[in-house]
Order: structure tokens, then C-alpha cells, then sequence
């Protein structure tokens, strides 16, 4: 099942239809999807898919071949068949090998494949893929500038539709699309794939409850493979204890799996991450809690920025601020590290069933609160056709509250810092209706923040308002935004255009 991704296929099948020289760069953390999207976009298409493998120069040249000459003896096939119009004698070719030695050539360098490519390509309109390219970059460090020489000349006057794509986040940014590399100015779109926000995450599971396509945002990601696991029949507890608190699944060991893949200290980025997950937020506070140094823990973090499994965060007022603090960006990764590890003894020996209630069903929706304010913000960022302005920013405020001496922290902001404007935002997760003091108390935080001559009040609720707050909404100053609404229609046009390349 196919689901999403309508802006960028739309995209991808315009620049096919240009019928001439297109250099498509995608890229994106592992498990998002990208290579189901390539494949989505080329299943109608005449394609030479080659998988680079973290192998020698040699295997891969191979493996490219292989590609290539499967592709030119399916023409040839073709081409006997359009002649030879008898089932029997298409068969009687496949059977005695016809084109077999077309299929066991193995090109002598990358050019002399690249060569083959453009005779291809100048006939015909092509799609040549290259899946995870840092793989072949490490095996053969000038690809690159091959690629970039045959992009300037032989390539320039054919019909190809070259897709460059890796799950390798600074690789992509830095060695494919960055300015030092030779690749640089030669694409001619690029997407980054993220992973699937809580509305197009909510389709997978079309029977759910709108909180309980919530949770499974909060559970997944929204990484299309953790999707994947879950069972849209089955109850969130059933497939939480089939799919993660099972120790024969395939998201028990994920974590583990994916920091192995892509660090080579495992065991301290766990530590980090563990520490960040236990609410440890500051730098300092996390090296303390791990054992390292600030300056030496402060690489180890990036590392996991560049993963997408940290995020960086400061008062929307002061993105410049030298005192930031870290959460877990990683949905998944901040699920299993909230339940799994303190839980493991119950998991490994089969009896967690017995313990899932204590453990995580009464505990989902303290869970969710963080989780919740995500969905608030990419609301406001790309679903609400009534802000009164269009942000400038987005994101959440903490500061001190002179009224009472406290920290005061803002759910969701968004700032016109031109129009002087802000929306000041409180997303509630929980069971009860949010009461008239959530307004009073939003109202407050926003003096305590400050400099923004006009605020608008927006507050967010799992469980909607009581009836004294709804007697306050007017649709402007105060509104006041309930699951259905979160969850209202979304049509693909309206996505393309609230989602920007």
C-alpha cells in the first residue's frame, strides 16, 4: 500500500514529462521511504535501478553492470517479440539464452557504463537510479566528478532522468548538494524526505479514533517501516505488544540496530540518548549524566542532530541563544526509550502482557503531551487556512515570569516579528475539558514574554473546553482547536502548497 508522497511524485512525474536532462537529488534519513517513492514514481517507466553496496569499486562496477545489460536485454527481448509476433518463439528465446551474452558483459570502468547509459538515453526517455550513492562515492571517490563531466557533455542533448539518492544526511547536504562538491549546480530539484506527519500517518489507520491515530504519530514517527508493523485491524495494545514489546520483533532491537548501522560508538550515543530521554536537556547536564566532557559530549550530540534523532531547540524569540536545550526528535526513538529499557526484564521473558496497563496504557497519554505539541505546530505551519498572519517562525518560548518568579514555558509560538504578532498557543493531552484558567494563565505567559504588540490565543485540547471557555471564543483573539478540527480535511492541493521544496 502506497500512501502519501503526493507532492513529490506530482513533481517527479512533471520533470519526467520536460523529456530532456533532469538530475533529481533525494535524500533522507533510513526507513523514511525513499526508495518506495523511487519505485512508486518508476513502476511505469523504462529504469535502470542500480543498488550501490558498501562493497569495492569492483563489485559495485558489477552490480552496475548487471544493471544496465538487464535493461538493454528486456529491449531486446522486446524488440524480438514486436517481430516475431508467436508466444512460442518469445519462450523458445528465453529458454535457449537468447541475449544472455548481452546480459553477462561487464563494463571495464564507470565511464565506459556511463558511455552505455547515454547511447540508451539519446534514443529513448531513461531513468537511471543510483540508491544509497554515498555507498558508491566511498567505493569510488571520483563517481562524482565522472558523473559531473557526463552531466556537463555526453548527458547535456539526451533524454535522461538521473535520481542520486542516500540515506547518509551529511553526505547528501554536504558532498552531493553542497558548494564544494563537483555535483554542485547540476541538479535540477531535490527533496528532502521526511517522515510522515501526523495527518498522512493517521491514513494508515483509517478505523482508528482520532486520538488513537495520535498515538500511533507518537508511536511511529510517522516512519513509514515502523508503520508498516502495525496492523490497522488490530487495537494500539495489540500491536504494541506484537510489534515493539516483543522480543522477536523487528522494532525491539531498532535503536540498537540503526546506531550500529550509522555510528561507530554505539554503546555512548545510547548513553546520550537514555540521559536526553530520562529529561536530561542541557549540554551540561547530559555529559554529566554520561561522563564526558561538555566539548567532547557536544560532537557526540551533532552526530545525532545529523541522524535526526536530536534536535536543537531555543525560545522562538532568541534562536541565537547560546543556552539551548536538546530533546529527542525521533518519535519512535523517544517512545521506546520511555518504555522499553525501564521494562526489559518484563519483555524478555514473555510477561510484559501481564504488566502493559501499569506500564503503558496509563501512561499514553502523559506520553503524548510533547508528542501533541508537534501536531499543534505543523497545524499552524500547514493546515490553518484562518491565521491572522502569516508566521514567520514557529516554535515554543521558556523564560522567566516577573508576575511570580517562575519559568514559564509556551506550548506553541508564532511570530511576525513585521506585523508585530504572535500566536500564543496551549495544547493539552488529557482527559478532561480545558477550563477558562488555561486562557488566563496563556495570557500571563504571554506578558512575561513580550514584544509583540498583538496576540492571538490559541488553545489546543484532546478532550475540547468547557462550556464557560466556549462562551469566550470569538475566532479571532481566542480559538479554540479541538481533535476534529487537527484532523480536519486535507486535500493534496492544499498540501502542496503548504509544503515548500
Amino acid at each position: 500500500m502506497f500512501i502519501g508522497r503526493e507532492r513529490e511524485l506530482k513533481r517527479l512525474n512533471a520533470m519526467y514529462q520536460s523529456d530532456k536532462l533532469e538530475v533529481a537529488i533525494i535524500y533522507g534519513r533510513r526507513r523514511v521511504g525513499k526508495t518506495t517513492l523511487i519505485n512508486e514514481f518508476c513502476k511505469d517507466k523504462k529504469t535502470i535501478f542500480f543498488a550501490a553496496m558498501e562493497n569495492s569499486a569492483e563489485m559495485n562496477l558489477e552490480a552496475l553492470s548487471g544493471a544496465i545489460m538487464e535493461m538493454e536485454a528486456e529491449a531486446v527481448y522486446a524488440s524480438h517479440s514486436a517481430r516475431e509476433s508467436s508466444p512460442l518463439r518469445t519462450e523458445t528465446q528465453r529458454a535457449t539464452g537468447q541475449g544472455a551474452s548481452v546480459a553477462n558483459v561487464i563494463f571495464r570502468s564507470f565511464s565506459d557504463a556511463l558511455i552505455k547509459i547515454q547511447e540508451m538515453a539519446s534514443r529513448e526517455r531513461l531513468v537511471f537510479v543510483i540508491d544509497e550513492y554515498p555507498y558508491l562515492a566511498k567505493a569510488e571517490p571520483s563517481i562524482s566528478s565522472i558523473l559531473q563531466n557526463f552531466l556537463d557533455h555526453q548527458f547535456k542533448e539526451t533524454r535522461l532522468f538521473l535520481i542520486l539518492c542516500g540515506s547518509s544526511m551529511s553526505f547528501m547536504e554536504n558532498q552531493v548538494l553542497g558548494y564544494q562538491s563537483p555535483l554542485y549546480g547540476r541538479r535540477t530539484a531535490q527533496f528532502k524526505i521526511l517522515p510522515f506527519d501526523y495527518r498522512d500517518t493517521g491514513r494508515w489507520f483509517p478505523a482508528y479514533s482520532y486520538e488513537e491515530k495520535a498515538m500511533m504519530y507518537g508511536i511511529t514517527g510517522g516512519i513509514p517501516l515502523y508503520l508498516e508493523q502495525f496492523s490497522p485491524e488490530c487495537s494500539i495494545q495489540e500491536n504494541l505488544l506484537n510489534g515493539v514489546f516483543n522480543n522477536n520483533s523487528m522494532l525491539f532491537e531498532e535503536p540498537s540496530n540503526l546506531l550500529k548501522q550509522a555510528l561507530r560508538e554505539p554503546a555512548t550515543y545510547n548513553s546520550i540518548i537514555t540521559a536526553i530521554a530520562s529529561g536530561k536537556s542541557k549540554l551540561s547536564e547530559i555529559a554529566t549524566t554520561v561522563g564526558m566532557e561538555s566539548g567532547l559530549c557536544s560532537k557526540f550530540v551533532e552526530n545525532l542532530m545529523t541522524l535526526g534523532i536530536v534536535k536543537r531547540e531555543t525560545p522562538v524569540t532568541a534562536r541565537s541563544s547560546k543556552r539551548p536545550i536538546y530533546e529527542l526528535e525521533d518519535l519512535f526513538f523517544r517512545f521506546w526509550y520511555t518504555f522499553v529499557p525501564r521494562n526489559m526484564a518484563a519483555i524478555v521473558s514473555g510477561r510484559f502482557e501481564r504488566i502493559y496497563a501499569s506500564a503503558v496504557g496509563n501512561r499514553l497519554s502523559d506520553y503524548m503531551g510533547r508528542v501533541f505539541e508537534k501536531m499543534c505546530r505543523d497545524y499552524l505551519l500547514y493546515y490553518d487556512d484562518q491565521l491572522p498572519f502569516q508566521p514567520q517562525d514557529i516554535g515554543q518560548w521558556w523564560g522567566g515570569n516577573p508576575k511570580t518568579h517562575q519559568q514559564a514555558q509556551i506550548d506553541v509560538v508564532a511570530i511576525s516579528e513585521e506585523e508585530q504578532s504572535a500566536i500564543i498557543g496551549s495544547c493539552k493531552f488529557r482527559n478532561e475539558p480545558l477550563p477558562v484558567s488555561e486562557w488566563e494563565r496563556m495570557k500571563e505567559y504571554s506578558r512575561a514574554m513580550g514584544g509583540f504588540a498583538r496576540c492571538y490565543y490559541y488553545l489546543f485540547s484532546k478532550s475540547g473546553f468547557t462550556e464557560n471557555l466556549r462562551q469566550k471564543q470569538d475566532g479571532v483573539n481566542l480559538r479554540l482547536i479541538g481533535m476534529e478540527e487537527l484532523y480536519g480535511s486535507c486535500v493534496s492541493e492544499e498540501y502542496d502548497e503548504k509544503h515548500p521544496d
